[in-house]
């Protein structure tokens, strides 16, 4: 039986090695050779060490777009498991009739391409036609149009937006799936011992959700730190370097002049080291399960 299950494993392991492992040992290999456009031609790529690693550590637009990165990343967990769990908790109240309803709606962002997405929010941010500023003109908040875009203090804050516009329904999916699994007679039980809403919440909720939470966490960091098709759609990295993110900077070197896709790899290699780090924090910090 043992034998038939690892022979049924073999086409799966088969694709796995040739989508995932081949290009992850491929891009490993190239960080550690001199590969540019002379080199592609030639098909020879010079083996040169850690002088890509030295190079890019010693580049201040990586730090700054390692820095942004972080931001945008801090930016939108944040605010994608705040907001994702708050919605959970109304459409998993049962005297919600519209809840059904709210859970089909929720998925309309989710299904929205980022491209799309990216183009969309350009359009609302936009300084001239943009809804955003119409509507704050009309309601008296502003007096004259602001260039959301193209202010270094805004531009960041606009793709956080449109990304967590997309992005949150995923948690609240995966939230709203998560209390649907608690049992309900531990908030009977909590109704007759008089605990308070916060109390229940804090006691019962929020620990029997932290495995999801947790997951949810990993999962949004790791996409949040890759992010790319909004900043392409809505900034392309401006104003200046002011939204250049670790992704946007992998690109940037990699397929624009000067075509350095060895300096790519690398990045890409440090990219994934620090989402592993993280990943690994979040896990031994925040994973705790709980039974009651």
């Amino acid at each position: 039986m043992g034998c038939l299950a690892a022979v049924m494993n073999v086409p799966t392991l088969a694709c796995l090695a040739l989508v995932l492992a081949y290009p992850i040992f491929y891009a490993g290999y190239l960080s550690f050779h001199k590969v540019s456009i002379r080199e592609l031609r030639s098909g020879v790529y010079p083996f040169i060490g850690l002088e890509n690693f030295q190079r890019l550590f010693n580049d201040d637009l990586f730090w700054l777009s390692l820095r942004h990165t972080f931001v945008f990343v801090f930016a939108t967990v944040s605010l994608e498991v705040v907001i994702g769990l708050a919605i959970a908790l109304i459409i998993n109240e049962r005297r919600i009739w519209l809840a059904r309803i709210t859970r089909l709606l929720v998925l309309v962002p989710w299904a929205v391409p980022p491209v799309v997405n990216g183009l969309l929010w350009a359009f609302i941010f936009n300084t001239q036609f943009g809804y955003l500023n119409r509507l704050l003109y009309q309601l008296g908040l502003v007096d004259q149009q602001v260039n959301w875009l193209g202010n270094s203090n805004f531009a960041l804050f606009a793709i956080v937006i449109a990304y967590v516009w997309r992005t949150t329904p995923f948690n609240i999916l995966l939230y709203d799936a998560a209390l649907q699994g608690i049992p309900r007679h531990l908030y009977e039980a909590a109704e007759i011992d008089g605990a308070s809403t916060w109390q229940v919440f804090w006691n019962i909720t929020l620990p029997l959700l932290r495995p999801v939470i947790v997951i949810t966490l990993i999962l949004r960091t790791t996409f949040a730190f890759m992010v790319f098709d909004e900043i392409l759609a809505i900034t392309n990295g401006g104003p200046g370097n002011d939204t250049w993110v670790a992704a946007w900077y992998t690109y940037k070197i990699s397929f624009q002049p000067p075509f350095d896709i060895g300096l790519g790899a690398t990045s890409a290699y440090v990219l994934a080291i620090v989402i592993g780090l993280i990943a690994i924090f979040y896990v031994r910090t925040l994973y705790r399960r709980v039974e009651y």
